[in-house]
This record gives C-alpha cells, sequence and structure tokens, in this order.
C-alpha cells in the first residue's frame, strides 16, 4: 500500500462523504472486508479523487451521472449528500438528473428526483 496516496484518500473520502461515516466504514472492517476498504480509500479517493486537475464539485456531478447509469441508488444518495458537501447546489443538481433522465431513462431520473427531494429536504435546503 502507497500510505502516502491512503492518507490523501482518506483525507478526500473523509471531506466528501464525512468523517463520521468513513471513521464508521473503517472502524467497521474486518480480515473479510479490510483490504478491499484500504484499497478504495487508496486508488479510488487517493488516485482518482486526489488528482486535481477535476475540482470536487464537478467530479461529484459526474458521479451523480455515471452511478444513476449503473442503478446503484444506496450509492446515489450518499454521493448525493457528498455532491453537496462539494458545494453543489440545488440548482446543478436539478440539472445532473435532468442530463440523467436524458441519458439513462425517465424511470431513473424519476427515482433520482425522489431521493434528491428527500435528501434535500432533510439538509434544509429544500421545503417539503
Amino acid at each position: 500500500m502507497d500510505k502516502q496516496r491512503f492518507e490523501l484518500g482518506l483525507t478526500q473520502r473523509k471531506a466528501t462523504l464525512g468523517a463520521e461515516y468513513v471513521e464508521k466504514n473503517l472502524q467497521a472492517a474486518d480480515d473479510f472486508n479490510r483490504p478491499f476498504q484500504e484499497a478504495m480509500t487508496e486508488w479510488c479517493w487517493g488516485f482518482g479523487w486526489g488528482d486535481e486537475a477535476i475540482d470536487a464539485k464537478t467530479r461529484s456531478l459526474m458521479n451523480l451521472t455515471m452511478i444513476a447509469a449503473l442503478g446503484k441508488m444506496h450509492e446515489w444518495e450518499l454521493h448525493l449528500n457528498g455532491a453537496i458537501n462539494n458545494g453543489c447546489s440545488v440548482e446543478e443538481i436539478r440539472a445532473a438528473i435532468h442530463a440523467i433522465a436524458i441519458y439513462c431513462g425517465v424511470p431513473q431520473g424519476v427515482e433520482c428526483f425522489r431521493i434528491a427531494r428527500q435528501v434535500l429536504t432533510t439538509r434544509g435546503l429544500l421545503e417539503s
């Protein structure tokens, strides 16, 4: 493991997903999934998110569209919160969901809007 890349990844992961969430996942890791948690932190967050060529806000919007295309809605909700943490506005999130609906299908857009409404309302960014 590249310790420096892991530490960069840990910083990036906590900044986007929240320190409490990341620490909880790392503490819950056992012999079965710890290697995956470490590799994901080093590679995805250290190598991928650590590349400064794309800012965190843009990367978050990209992730929302890709994760929606994969239909991984639990991860989509997690990364929606990360996108908000990285400075994405309600308008930018709406525009990303429009692109999702165009390229992934209207039902996927409907699902993203449903989840986004819940998250944005809970976070006080939309009125219920």
